[in-house]
């Protein structure tokens, strides 16, 4: 890591009390202080940044006169500075001000705020390496309390220059509004806390909203209850919006949740503030019934997006399918994989894209490798010309998109085959062509007006031509730079060096300027020759120069800095005429987005090991679902993974819902999760892995997964596992995917098997969806025998080495193979002795297994059950004959078998024992 600046302030004890009267600003915030070209940050911030950035509090140092009454503070470089900001903002969740001093000494301004929903003021300091569109959300909900709960959302994604809307009634888990944080990709939340004494007026209900929002990873950000009154939203919205039409006849402002979340998000990602913003933005109203829900732990269990310990790409269905060579692409498939379509019609045209591409080699390669791989991104390009930053380097980025369009054109062009031509004409070429022919002025301005030229030389200039005062210092430019060539050949000639070979002129260093450079061997021909003065030695040579090549560096600075000047109202003017073009410039965004992505869909489909398929759609709710060779996208990337595929029927009145038993490890969870992926892989419109797939539309996909602990968060894994099926058995209908990975596991086996059972009765008989149930409950296979849509398959594995011999080695080979039928038994001990476990242990569990499986197996066999009050009975009336029998055995004057028929007479005369069913039981026994 670089050094640390230096902490030096001018007037420490000004700075401490302007510091200290700042309003706190809470555990979600961090101030930092701009100072040029280091940064500085005081108090709680400090101890912070040196745990998070340095890994020590040794960096902290005090400000003021000593440690007590002194100001804990760090210094930060702008690139420490930088990481800080990345890790704050995409990890942390933090909000982060930064501050600057104009002229004043103690004038110190806040100039920027950035948050994980808005980043617009620091796109610079983040190099545009944004992976997903920060999309920002305010909700607010009705605050009747009834069975049914009104929600009401606003979000944005505030580069885009849209506000979405949507109000809809919810749960009282709030499973909407989850799956629409989802579907949406929210990465910040706005939630209003309520003024006076927060503990005692704190609303339950916005007790579960917080939680969800902390379920599904997005940062939260609580706001005055103020902020969201919707008493100046419509002026608001009439100054932002683009419509001349009256705000007042928009449907969308009868949402009054909705319009009370906008009028919070406006203030905060303060839009209004921004005169640029002003007739720009286009008001939406967001429908969650086009996309396929999802819940927080559906996106886990699928594993759909990379998580934070993720380290191949491969470990993830965003990572596997992502081969877009475009930033707007890679979002654009983000977003595609969180809302799945709903629209058999939306998805096979998708599909039918992708199979071009898929078909047709040549078309992918040349659209990868030679078109869309030059693209920049072009939303972020058009957001710095709508704020006023873009400089002429930006128009020339636009223009060499523009100049490479009639390629893309040519190559769809290209395209023989007749039943792909007019999709790909509809969705791309004829968009492209009537984009190219709005931005041919945009090319021909750029034409004109730029040198393009100089572009080889990284110089961003206005032709000379163009202007007449340009004319005269070009010329003396030109001269000056065959001044400064005729030097440097005279300095060979003189110093006896190869031009080029040995020496080298160099004409932008970034220290020198203009100087000349020889290789190291060579560097002892300057040495004692008073003319040539070194600069500096590096690793590729010496620099040096002369007082001519000095004279003619200096000339040439200030002429540049003078053709800067006077060319700088042209650039201007430039710029401006290149900002008109930024609808264009966004809408072109849009096509080449989703060109990205079908392209990269048709690449992971044909470079997978085993090729995917296109899967054939049925409407929802008809048709079933019968995958042939499914495989995990994911899991047969992995490194020395022979996958072993494996069919799916899921058929609405034979196989609905699936019981799956067998060993751990034995591809249980594998086998249901691919299941779910391959169904959101297909209603997203990718291929997916298997040898023939056919699908119904699924309204969401809701899982219950590993035991996912929330200890943390004060729930225990039973209360998680709870928790997440309440979510499933309130959210699902009659057209949803239902995945259980093991459930009842962290309670009592009694209490975990009737959990089981009833949830999974209820499943079947009051919802009737699709459902995958891995289980190690082997008694719910009897579910099969009340429910004729209730199917058991088992996953299989071969035991050898028993052969009746009670002391072979039990050998366990695991097949992954899914058959019909039930598993017979449990592999938990093998698993045992996979990992190693002590002999002793394993043999000591294997007794006792023996033990309890023979006790259980023998009143299994015998269809004998009694109750608790039984046992006590039946232990109460046999201790009574005992006690009779010692006594009548007790003189010794009895032989034993004459003590074993005493025995046998008291009982066969105790009627009442004989009928009680423990008795019966132990007697068996």
């Amino acid at each position: 890591m670089a050094s640390r600046p230096e902490l030096k302030v001018d007037d420490e004890g000004g700075f401490i009390r302007f510091f200290k009267s700042l309003p706190n600003l809470g555990e979600d915030a961090v101030r930092i202080f701009d100072r040029g070209d280091w940064y500085t940050s005081h108090g709680n911030d400090a101890m912070f940044i040196a745990k998070t950035v340095y890994k020590t509090t040794s960096v902290v140092r005090q400000l003021g006169k000593n440690d007590h009454t002194g100001l804990p503070s760090v210094t930060l470089t702008t690139t420490v500075f930088r990481q800080f900001l990345r890790e704050a903002l995409f990890k942390l969740g933090k909000r982060v001000e930064i501050w600057q001093s104009s002229s004043g000494r103690m004038n110190w301004k806040c100039i920027k705020q950035a948050s994980p929903g808005n980043l617009q003021d620091v796109e610079d300091e983040l190099g545009g390496q944004i992976d997903s569109a920060p999309m920002i959300m305010a909700v607010k909900i009705s605050a009747k309390a009834s069975e049914a709960r009104a929600v009401g959302v606003c979000f944005a994604d505030a580069s885009v220059r849209e506000l979405g809307v949507s109000e809809f009634l919810d749960n009282d888990l709030y499973s909407n509004f989850e799956a629409l944080l989802i579907q949406l990709g929210v990465r910040e939340c706005l939630i209003q806390y309520e003024k006076g004494d927060r503990e005692k007026e704190k609303d339950p209900e916005l007790a579960k909203i917080r939680q969800i929002i902390n379920n599904c990873g997005v940062a939260l950000a609580e706001r005055p209850a103020g902020d969201f009154g919707i008493k100046d939203i419509e002026q608001d919205l009439t100054r932002l919006l683009k419509d001349e039409k009256s705000v007042a006849m928009l449907p969308q402002t009868d949402l009054k949740l909705a319009m009370g979340s906008a009028a919070c998000l406006i203030k905060y990602i303060g839009a209004l503030q921004d005169v640029s913003n002003f007739g720009q933005y286009q008001l939406y109203q967001h429908d969650l019934a086009q996309y396929m829900k999802l819940d927080a732990a559906a996106l886990k269990a699928l594993n759909l997006m990379p998580g934070p310990r993720d380290g191949s790409k491969t470990m993830s269905i965003y990572g596997v399918l992502n081969h877009c060579k475009t930033p707007v692409g890679s979002r654009l498939l983000a977003q595609w994989l969180k809302q799945p379509l709903m629209s058999k019609d939306e998805i096979e045209r998708r599909q039918q894209l992708v199979e071009a591409f898929y078909t047709d080699t040549e078309l992918r390669q040349t659209m990868q490798e030679e078109h869309l791989r030059s693209v920049p991104d072009l939303y972020r390009l058009s957001k710095k010309f709508q704020r006023g930053k873009a400089n002429l380097e930006d128009v020339v980025r636009a223009y060499q998109v523009v100049i490479r369009l009639p390629g893309f054109i040519g190559t769809l062009e290209g395209v023989m085959d007749e039943a792909y031509k007019d999709p790909l004409d509809d969705a791309y070429t004829n968009k492209l062509r009537e984009l190219s022919d709005s931005l041919g002025k945009l090319q021909e301005m750029v034409e004109q007006t730029v040198d393009l030229d100089a572009l080889d030389r990284h110089e961003y200039i206005i032709k000379p031509e163009y202007d007449q005062s340009l004319r005269v210092i070009r010329k003396k430019l030109d001269q000056l730079d065959r001044d400064i060539r005729q030097e440097f050949h005279s300095a060979a000639r003189d110093l006896d060096q190869e031009a080029d070979k040995k020496i080298f002129l160099e004409a932008n260093h970034k220290v020198h300027g203009v100087c000349m450079r020889l290789t190291r061997q060579e560097a002892g021909c300057i040495r004692g020759k008073s003319k040539y003065q070194e600069c500096s030695t590096q690793k590729n040579g010496v620099y040096f120069t002369t007082k001519q090549l000095q004279a003619y560096r200096r000339e040439h600075d200030q002429l540049s800095q003078n053709y800067n000047r006077t060319q700088s109202s042209l650039v201007n003017e430039v710029v401006q005429v290149a900002s008109s073009y930024c609808p264009v410039l966004e809408r072109l965004a849009g096509v080449l987005a989703h060109l990205d992505v079908i392209v990269s869909l048709s690449h992971a489909a044909v470079y997978a090991p085993e090729a995917y398929v296109r899967p054939k759609m049925h409407t929802r709710g008809e048709g079933q679902t019968k995958l042939t060779g499914a495989r995990h996208p994911c899991m047969e990337l992995q490194d020395d993974v022979q996958f072993i595929t494996n069919d799916v029927d899921l058929t609405r009145d034979k196989s609905s819902f699936l019981i799956i038993t067998g060993p751990n490890m034995g591809g249980k969870s594998t086998y249901i999760r691919q299941a779910g992926v391959i169904a959101l892989m297909a209603q997203v419109g990718s291929f997916v892995p298997c040898s023939e797939a056919e699908l119904t539309i699924f309204d969401s996909i809701l899982a219950r997964v590993g035991a996912s602990d929330s200890q943390l968060k004060g729930v225990s894994t039973f209360m998680a596992e709870m928790l997440e099926t309440a979510n499933i058995l309130k959210s699902a209908t009659a057209e949803s995917l239902i995945i259980i990975d093991e459930l009842g596991r962290g309670t009592s086996t009694y209490d975990g098997f009737g959990l089981a059972w009833a949830i999974s009765e209820h499943i079947v008989k009051e919802i009737g969806c699709f459902a995958m149930f891995a289980t190690h409950f082997h008694e719910l296979t009897a579910l099969a025998d009340q429910y004729p849509q209730v199917k058991n398959m088992h996953v299989t594995a071969h035991i050898s080495g028993t052969n009746g011999d009670v002391n072979a080695k039990r050998e366990v080979t695991l097949l992954y193979k899914v058959e019909p039928g039930i598993c017979d038994q449990s592999f938990g001990i093998h698993v045992a002795e996979l990992v190693r476990f002590p002999d002793k242990v394993v043999r000591m569990a294997k007794r006792k297994a023996d033990e309890l499986e023979d006790f259980t197996t023998k009143h299994e066999d015998l269809g004998v059950s009694y109750s608790t009050e039984d046992v006590e009975q039946g232990s109460a009336m046999l201790k009574k004959v005992l006690v009779e029998w010692k006594e009548a055995v007790q003189n010794g004057e009895l032989s034993k078998e004459e003590q074993v028929a005493k025995l046998k007479e008291l009982v066969a005369a105790d009627e009442q024992l004989l009928a009680n069913p423990f008795f019966q039981s132990v007697k068996a026994l």
